[in-house]
């Protein structure tokens, strides 16, 4: 009965996602590289470098939260491709929203 609980406890190993990883397999920060990193390389902006993802930016324009980025991702400005919730859902957009103010300080 022993290797029976060996083999379940390794393959329940290999099927769980690592930690700080969704259900869905991907990190904040895994869906922001997929979804935003190409405009905002480092945090930046490669369009408009006035509108970059650092804090002290972010706050200048009243961009303060988590809810604050998803609704700038569904209603962008001129220049910002849109996420739609089929594109990025919340769940995805509150993830990438909150990596942006944990990492660009």
């Amino acid at each position: 009965m022993q290797p029976f609980f060996f083999v379940f406890f390794a393959v329940a190993l290999f099927l769980l996602p690592p930690a700080g990883v969704s259900a869905k397999g991907m990190s904040g920060k895994a869906l922001f590289e997929k979804n935003c990193a190409d405009c905002h390389v480092n945090g930046g902006n490669v369009v408009n470098p006035a509108y970059t993802l650092h804090k002290e930016d972010l706050h200048e324009h009243g961009v303060k939260t988590v809810n604050d980025i998803v609704h700038l991702m569904r209603h962008p400005g001129p220049g910002m491709h849109q996420f739609s919730e089929q594109a990025v859902p919340d769940r995805d957009a509150k993830k990438i929203a909150r990596y942006i103010l944990r990492t660009f300080k």
